[in-house]
């Protein structure tokens, strides 16, 4: 396929393998490149990591609408995500973003400079890497069609930024976007084998942040599955990694508190399949503690109370002497049943990658 000569409006432009000075045209091969990726070849300028992520640092408004990347690209398939926000967004900047092929509508305002996306932007087109190269960061975790990288927040300073960013477009109280270097980022990547060539890299669809010393041990603050890929039981994979992560740190933790409305939802239905497991697994005991249980899911006591409280299986033995609580394992089977709750852990302990797990041993 021929490749598109692209006018570039920059003194300076990096591509993968090379870099050019006081260029105006240069041509590209669509099929090295995800589309937005040629797309921000069009831009006033953009430039490329070490670990050849591509960013923007400046973007022109009239080429990321629509219109011009419809001009530009005629033949490009777009399809438009089935997903629908918690709540009507209003005074949007943003009002679409496109990744990869998938065009999907924001929920929230960003704080991306005026100068950078001007007062409304229909559409943004958000940043990949080239076809030909992975995710940046570490693999850490791999099972099936899904993966995880480790990204440090300070090495890849831009790319996380750029990743917060985008993030707030679909959450309500992100306040992290540009003091990034306290923490790493996990991103949830899916391996597609059908719809792209052979050779592709992963789609990142997700991903979580984690402070890198945190004072009250929280393994998770903040969370987001992207639009197109929600409600598919893939925040259950995120959530499974930071409980992992905090079992491989030796500290018990939970997500940085409080929690969005539907992060409690996300949440309790992750707890309550961990806790009803853990339950189950205690055969041979009558007696148990709240602390025993947290110990066993390497959850905090508070989140574990919480749980039971909201899969109702407590009570009380009621005798003369007796009024402690209880927990009836009939009635945890019975509501396993009625809830169809899939006690499947989401995350297995075997697909993490063992250079990582050693480095975390030492």
């Amino acid at each position: 396929m021929t490749g598109y000569k692209i006018v570039v409006y920059s003194s300076f432009v990096e591509v993968p393998g090379r870099a050019y000075n006081n260029l105006r045209h240069i041509s590209v091969d669509p099929s090295h490149y995800e589309l937005e990726s040629i797309i921000t070849l069009c831009l006033s300028k953009i430039s490329v990591s070490s670990s050849r992520v591509v960013e923007v640092n400046e973007l022109s408004t009239k080429l990321l609408m629509g219109s011009m990347a419809a001009a530009l690209f005629p033949g490009a398939p777009l399809s438009k995500a089935n997903s629908t926000s918690p709540l009507k967004a209003t005074n949007l900047s943003i009002q679409h973003v496109v990744l990869g092929d998938v065009l999907f509508k924001t929920w929230y305002p960003s704080y991306y400079p005026e100068g950078l996306v001007g007062r409304e932007l229909d559409r943004l087109y958000k940043l990949c890497y080239a076809r030909s190269e992975s995710p940046p960061g570490q693999l850490i975790y791999s099972k099936e069609d899904y993966a995880i990288y480790e990204v440090d927040g300070e090495g890849h300073q831009l790319f996380s930024q750029n990743l917060s960013l985008f993030a707030k477009l679909f959450l309500d109280n992100k306040s992290v976007f540009f003091d990034v270097a306290s923490f790493n980022f996990y991103l949830l990547a899916h391996r597609a084998t059908t719809a792209h060539p052979p050779g592709s890299q992963p789609q990142i669809i997700g991903f979580f942040s984690k402070e890198k010393m945190s004072w009250d041990n929280n393994n998770l603050a903040c969370i987001l599955v992207f639009p197109p890929w929600q409600r598919k039981g893939l925040g259950k994979i995120l959530m499974g990694i930071s409980y992992e992560l905090s079992r491989l740190e030796g500290r018990v933790g939970g997500p940085e508190k409080p929690l969005s409305e539907l992060g409690r939802m996300g949440y309790l239905k992750f707890w309550e399949a961990r806790v009803a497991s853990a339950l189950l697994g205690f055969k041979n005991k009558s007696t148990l503690s709240v602390v025993e249980i947290a110990d066993a899911c390497w959850m905090l006591p508070e989140d574990v109370i919480t749980t039971l409280k909201e899969m109702d299986v407590l009570g009380t033995k009621n005798t003369k002497n007796d009024s402690s609580i209880m927990i009836n394992k009939a009635r945890v089977r019975g509501w396993l049943v009625d809830c169809k709750v899939d006690l499947a852990a989401p995350v297995d302990e075997a697909g993490f990658a063992e250079d990582y797990l050693v480095e975390n041993d030492e």
